[in-house]
């Protein structure tokens, strides 16, 4: 039986940045996913508010400013990090590998405030049902930074290796960042949620 070639893919590129990239749609998918589970975790938290007959139960709102220090310095992390995607784009080796150094910086020192932010909460997780769901947030969140925290640690210790010669690190890097931007955007919901909207109520 004779073969006929239809079409000849070997130039085709092996990866790609943005929504060219599987991982990126991978990602997004992530991300539509976990932003389902702190919209669930929300509804929740609105739901209690509106059931009791006092909002916060039996405790003031939290203590603001560990949650308030954790805002701004997720906030400020928003400029390297677009900086970091714009160098793994043009695949500057170099610029990277400091921009994940910085990213990875910036991504523990949110996680050491928020060893002082749970307790800052005013009351254990199995108090009430105000403190189950405010352990809950602050620990959906908390998990989050972990994921990614990890990823970019690894993907820093990767870029200082042969490994970070390949095109599809930098393509890993951008979709990194990508994910980066939901976690502070995610923080930014949450915090009002848990700070902002108790003081409305009191």
């Amino acid at each position: 039986m004779k073969q006929r070639l239809v079409l000849n893919l070997r130039d085709l590129p092996t990866y790609g940045f943005g929504t060219e990239s599987p991982m990126w749609w991978g990602t997004l998918a992530f991300i539509s996913l976990e932003a389902t589970g702190f919209a669930l975790a929300i509804g929740t938290y609105f739901y209690l508010a509106f059931i009791a007959q006092g909002w916060p139960i039996s405790a003031p709102p939290p203590n603001i400013w560990p949650g308030t220090i954790v805002l701004v310095m997720l906030l400020v992390s928003v400029v390297p990090n677009h900086l970091v995607e714009s160098w793994a784009k043009k695949e500057d080796l170099g610029k990277t590998q400091i921009g994940l150094t910085i990213m990875s910086i910036a991504g523990i020192m949110p996680l050491i405030v928020r060893i002082y932010e749970f307790p800052a909460l005013g009351l254990s997780w199995d108090e009430n049902a105000y403190g189950s769901i405010l352990w809950l947030l602050l620990g959906l969140h908390t998990f989050h930074l972990l994921t990614d925290v990890g990823d970019t640690l690894v993907l820093m210790v990767l870029m200082f290796t042969r490994h970070g010669k390949s095109g599809r690190r930098f393509s890993d890097v951008s979709d990194n960042a990508f994910y980066w931007d939901f976690v502070v955007a995610s923080w930014v919901v949450i915090y009002f949620v848990i700070y902002v909207f108790p003081r409305w109520q009191t």
